[in-house]
């Protein structure tokens, strides 16, 4: 089970008029994105619990933001949306003795690549259900927070600093005001910051960090350095005095160290440490941290520490020891010996400990955060969390679309559909299917035959096929990457290495490393078809990893190809950007290659995206993506003419902050010049070729946009933290000169699919999916009181279906339709808003339903319309507009032989079953209410009593009484037929047409009986 309560955002959006100089403000937040999953967790670095109420946790994601439960683990809701700037948490701290009061500190302490950087503090007073910033902006990742036992407005905060470059805001900070201002008590260099901070729960004067010289460049992770460059550090005096604490450590080189106090013996100092060979691992002090005693060097415990290092300590027994690395690993002999636990996921990260129930911990994985009450031996699950970190998306073209990506931390890549596309018992987690490769990705469909999956595994390529759910590997060079130095590898691949289909021809298929690949046979054999396209600095080609722990994962390969895409209006044209800066172009499918990277770019950033126009062969964008070098400015590039010039979209000042690293751009394929970018913190839209750029961020939480595409006029994203979003039917952002509507104004609709939701996913919230339907955009230049009606019309100019908005003040109860022309005179909605600005109207693509005594109910549920084109027609008061558009088959029932001879029939049938519907409910309410009028008399005569009689007689046959398994009575026996032809696109049989006649002959006798 999962809530989520999400914040909306209202952004208003300001149109350049290239005729005139006023601006003009549109509002489009009618327009809301829907999450598609996959609804299992990703990484979670903080986690925290509320002693006093046991059911209360929080986790703290990676790209997710902060999310709560208050029942064990059992549901999660978000309470980070709309407050925090960032959706990369580091620490969560909970004052016990007043659990209102919550500290969150951002940025990630995990120094990957793809890390999302701390904005500073935040803080709650009511429990997370609001929060305030409390400054530390610029400290960037925040390791931990401790809050004083007995003054909440005492806070410690250790912050490891920027994690790209090097900062002065980096150090141990302290609040005494609750936030208010903070004072670094201890700093130790621009290049070292503090990873963690204990205190003595018996003496909160005594303190305890561990200093760590970290930063994370593209092509290594440095981590440590010499015992001056970091360490403990001790204080008896609240921070106003360290001392530095050796006896016992490492001397020579000492990286990232993670603390513990143990509450039931607080002289009990422990502490992780990242040391070369066998000086690292677990230390021990027994007198508050003079000295310490190496007492376990398992590997398991000390993983890449940059990652992981975390050690817990049972509060009630100094002997039980938890450390979390890529293994979950406890002690119970005070470190001795190790034995692992089994989690729900992989690569651990923290946990909290209930200081009353030590069986009772939340723990913090790869794959989310999960609760136990047994002390690890069973698990609350992982699959109510939507924090998904995806890498990038990709789609099929069949009906309804899936979309593909890399997640990390998943064994394989997955895909998710765009719409339910069957019923299932498990709504949720049960759509999402893996599709080979591995986490990283990406996974690329075939154009034309959906059951094969090209995808990426970290630089192998295969070729996977969902009827066997086997793959095919054709690895380039079939060499293990892993481990080496990348100036002595015949092949660099990424870890995210590309794969493109060609546009032009399926059977060309495209793989880069610093080469560009190509394959007809779908990798059985490879040809190079350039040289190495990348810049390969020498001083760049290093063994990842300095100076303590290698590591060595293809993500720390600089100078490879990162983004390929072939234009797809001419074949050849073939643009390439490499994670090390340059760019380059084809014009003959590869044979000659043409440096043509931006002059006024800086070097050495990553072109995360490369984009062709769809409608100019010569114009393409470039998506550079730099913060991983300190320079958080996005850099989108534009150019006509083949890369002869550039220009620069972004210029800080121009709609996208200059802080937002943009990672990709997508042109619209409709029309020319819309502009779509995915940024550090959201989605920006461009209606004029990049001039002018503005927030488009909706109802979408803050997070990165790792990629997106535009596929059959819907908008889809991939995050780092949130999973796939889609925005239905960007056709009202199409529309021209759209910065100069002022008047009202209805758009023309798409042509829209007639289909049906699938009878085990209607309900389904979470993924959400949309329901049958046809997108109404319109304008309004004024919020109304007065009529706004919309009616549906079929080609014949008959009205289908009527809507009224319910700020008219008309009741529902007075709604009713002309039974012998069918003309409804309107059906009252909430869903047809009457305010100023951009409106949608989603149809149902319904006809009139029957009649209910329900006012609430009343005419839907009516038979789903038949293909053709319809009209829509807009009444604003006394101004009337009209658009017509097209309502085509499902595909896919076309292709079980279903015709629209066969779907024109059954609608035909249906309205005759739903017009004796109707006339038996209404005869079944006028009898009722003359039942009624009668009893109510003063004064019952015996005709009343006869004619009371006579009505029993008739209802008894009419209706159904109340009660458990109650005969069913006609208009029921009308209404089981009805619901059993609104199922699915059938022809009717037999049965179905005997059964209409006998209860149309049956209802008429009725009828005249009560004549």
């Amino acid at each position: 089970m999962i809530i989520i309560r999400t914040v909306f955002f209202t952004f208003v959006f300001s149109f350049l008029s290239t005729i005139c100089s006023k601006v003009y403000s549109q509002d489009f937040s009618s327009l809301e994105y829907r999450n598609v999953g996959p609804y299992r967790g990703g990484r979670v670095t903080a986690v925290a619990g509320i002693a006093s109420k046991p059911s209360n946790f929080f986790l703290g994601a990676t790209g997710g933001g902060v999310w709560k439960t208050e029942d064990y683990g059992t549901s999660w809701f978000n309470v980070s949306d709309g407050f925090f700037k960032t959706p990369s948490i580091g620490a969560i701290a909970v004052a016990q003795n007043d659990p209102n009061i919550v500290y969150v500190g951002t940025g990630s302490d995990g120094l990957r690549s793809n890390l999302i950087e701390g904005k500073g503090m935040y803080k709650s007073i009511d429990g997370g259900k609001t929060w305030v910033e409390t400054g530390l902006t610029n400290v960037g990742q925040i390791g931990a927070i401790r809050i004083h036992p007995v003054d909440h407005n005492i806070v410690y905060v250790a912050a490891l600093g920027r994690a790209f470059n090097s900062n002065p805001e980096r150090g141990l900070f302290k609040t005494t005001d609750g936030g208010k201002t903070w004072n670094n008590i201890l700093f130790i260099s621009n290049k070292t910051g503090i990873s963690d901070i204990e205190m003595m729960p018996t003496n909160p004067n005594i303190l305890y960090a561990a200093a760590w010289k970290a930063e994370r460049k593209p092509w290594t992770i440095i981590s440590g350095g010499t015992p001056k460059e970091g360490g403990i550090y001790k204080s008896i005096d609240a921070g106003k005095n360290w001392s530095k604490i050796e006896n016992g450590l490492p001397e020579k080189l000492i990286g990232k160290i993670d603390l513990e106090v143990c509450p039931a013996d607080s002289k009990l100092l422990y502490a992780l440490v990242e040391a070369p060979n066998e000086e690292g691992g677990l230390y021990i002090s027994d007198d508050h941290g003079e000295t310490f005693e190496h007492v376990s060097d398992d590997k398991k415990i000390r993983t890449r520490p940059f990652y992981y290092t975390n050690v817990k300590v049972d509060p009630q027994n100094s002997d039980v020891i938890y450390s979390m690395a890529t293994d979950y690993m406890k002690s119970v002999d005070r470190g001795k010996t190790w034995s692992s636990l089994s989690v729900p996921h992989g690569d651990n990260h923290d946990m909290w400990i209930n200081p009353e129930n030590s069986d009772l911990f939340i723990q913090s994985n790869d794959g989310g955060a999960n609760v136990t009450h047994n002390g690890g031996k069973s698990w609350s699950t992982q699959y109510n969390q939507p924090t998904s970190e995806i890498y990038q998306v990709e789609v099929d073209n069949q009906y309804p679309y899936w979309l593909y990506g890399g997640q990390q931390d998943n064994y394989s890549t997955v895909a998710v559909p765009s719409m339910a596309p069957y019923g299932i018992q498990a709504a949720g987690i049960g759509y999402i299917i893996n599709t080979g490769g591995c986490e990283t990705g990406p996974a690329v469909p075939h154009p034309t035959n959906p059951d094969i999956v090209y995808s990426n595994c970290k630089g192998r390529f295969t070729v996977f096929n969902k009827k066997t759910g086997t793959e095919k590997s054709f690895y380039v060079g079939a060499s293990n990457m892993y481990g080496h130095n990348p100036k002595d590898l015949q092949f660099r691949f990424q870890r995210v290495s590309p794969i493109l289909v060609s546009p032009h021809n399926p059977k060309v298929i495209y793989h880069t490393s610093q080469y560009v690949h190509k394959t007809t046979d779908e990798g059985k054999t490879w040809k190079i078809i350039s040289p190495d396209l990348t810049a390969f600095e020498t001083d760049k080609q290093v063994i990842s990893g300095s100076p303590i722990t290698r590591d060595i994962t293809g993500e720390e390969f600089y100078s490879t190809i990162y983004a390929i895409q072939e234009s797809p209006l001419e074949e050849g044209v073939i643009w390439v950007g490499a994670n090390d800066g340059p760019v380059h172009v084809t014009r003959n499918g590869g044979k000659t290659w043409k440096n043509i990277t931006p002059k006024n770019l800086p070097p050495g950033g990553r072109v995360d995206a490369v984009e062709p126009s769809p409608h100019n062969p010569a114009k393409a964008y470039v998506c550079v993506l730099r913060y991983q070098l300190g320079d958080r400015k996005p850099y989108i590039y534009k150019t006509d003419n083949y890369g002869e010039s550039w220009q620069l979209l972004t210029s800080g000042n121009n709609g996208i902050p200059k802080e937002y690293a943009a990672r990709v751009v997508r042109e619209d394929p409709e029309k020319e010049g819309l502009l779509f970018a995915g940024t550090e913190y959201g989605v920006f839209v461009s209606f004029n070729d990049g001039a002018t750029w503005k927030a488009f961020q909706q109802n979408l939480p803050i997070t990165p946009i790792t990629d997106l595409k535009i596929h059959r006029g819907d908008l889809v994203f991939a995050t780092m933290g949130r999973g796939f979003w889609i925005l239905d039917d960007i056709n009202v952002l199409r529309q021209e000169n759209l910065n100069q509507i002022k008047d009202d104004f209805l758009f023309k609709p798409n042509t829209a699919i007639r289909y049906r939701s699938p009878s085990g996913a209607r309900t389904s919230e979470y993924p959400k999916y949309p329901k049958p339907g046809v997108s109404i955009d319109y304008f309004l230049k004024e919020d109304l009181s007065s009529l706004l009606k919309l009616e549906i019309l079929n080609e014949k100019l008959e009205v289908v279906n009527t809507y009224i908005s319910d700020t008219t003040g008309i009741s529902k109860d007075t709604v009713k339709r002309d039974m012998s022309t069918e003309f409804l005179n309107y059906q009252i909605t909430d869903k047809l808003n009457a305010k100023k600005g951009f409106n949608r109207f989603k149809w149902d693509m319904t006809s009139t339903g029957p009649w209910n005594k329900k006012t609430e109910n009343r005419y839907e549920n009516g038979p789903l319309v038949k293909p053709g084109i319809y009209i829509a027609k807009l009444t604003i008061d006394k101004i009337v507009l009209s658009k017509s558009f097209e309502i085509v088959i499902d595909p896919r029932v076309k292709v079980t032989g279903i015709s629209e001879k066969i779907i024109s029939d059954q609608v035909d049938f249906q309205i005759k079953v739903r017009d004796l519907l109707n006339e038996a409910l209404l005869l079944v309410n006028s009898l009722e209410i003359e039942q009624e009028t009668l009893e109510n008399k003063e004064k019952i005569t015996e005709a009343d009593k006869t004619k009371l009689s006579e009505l029993k007689i008739v209802l008894e046959q009419l209706k159904t009484r109340e009660g458990i398994y109650e005969q069913p009575m006609l208009t029921s026996q009308i209404k089981y037929l009805y619901n059993m032809m609104n199922e699915a696109d059938q022809e009717i049989g037999k049965d179905a047409l005997d059964r209409f006649i006998e209860l149309d002959k049956r209802f008429q006798t009725i009828k005249e009986s009560t004549n």
